[in-house]
């Protein structure tokens, strides 16, 4: 479904990227672990357009994203949801919601999928006309998936979605991934929680300065000394 080949990135004169190469199959859960600085969040920009690749290709079903907009690449089918959430917090969760299906106009397939963020997030439901910016962070969290999931895509890209929620959230939020892949979306998953993400994804990929070092079956990764001892607590 995505490739990624010999990937070079950055911002200004800064390199970031050297040449990843990476790719997701469709129906997969694929893992993008590494240290802070890795490379990882660069990784999910480029994609997104975000960041202009500099070498290298990125290919989406067979097709090109390079120097597509941001705006045409969720057309194509691929949602991001960043790291830190980045709702629209003066807006309420409905509205935020409906930002994210903004490029649609199948308005009883939107509905549809409101249920279903609904269904999925039930406490969003409940205060669908909050103000977006009185959410707790876990809150958030969930609407920030949510918002990522109005644009139906088939590849979701989640940036740290467990970052500075309580353990109990974290939870909840992953069996969420869990049931959005089983509902056919594919994901590639960047989380700081290395244990946490080796669980739910069936491949990883580490990053290292900019550069993937190892890729295995989550199973293998979280069995690999290497890996146990700079994600895993040893």
């Amino acid at each position: 479904m995505l490739r990624l080949e010999g990937l070079e990135a950055g911002y200004g004169r800064t390199p970031v990227l050297k040449g990843v190469s990476l790719a997701v199959e469709q129906g997969e859960i694929v893992a993008l672990l590494g240290a802070n600085g890795a490379g990882k969040t660069t990784t999910l920009m480029a994609i997104s357009g975000l960041v202009s690749a500099r070498a290298g290709a990125i290919t989406f079903r067979g097709q090109s994203l390079q120097g597509i907009a941001p705006a045409e690449v969720v057309g194509r089918g691929i949602s991001h949801v960043p790291e830190g959430r980045r709702i629209l917090s003066r807006l309420t969760i409905l509205e935020n919601l409906e930002l994210g299906a903004y490029r649609r106009r199948d308005r009883a397939a939107i509905r549809e999928d409101l249920d279903r963020v609904y269904t999925l997030f039930p406490i969003l439901a409940e205060r669908r006309r909050q103000l977006a910016g009185t959410l707790s962070g876990g809150e958030q969290q969930m609407l920030a998936i949510g918002r990522g999931l109005m644009a139906r895509p088939s590849l979701l890209l989640l940036d740290e979605p467990s970052l500075g929620l309580a353990p109990k959230l974290v939870k909840t939020i992953f069996e969420v991934i869990t049931r959005i892949n089983g509902e056919g979306v594919t994901v590639l998953l960047v989380e700081q929680n290395a244990y946490l993400a080796l669980q739910v994804a069936h491949r990883g990929y580490v990053l290292e300065t900019g550069r993937v070092v190892l890729t295995d079956t989550a199973a293998k990764l979280a069995d690999n000394p290497q890996v146990k001892a700079a994600y895993l607590g040893g």
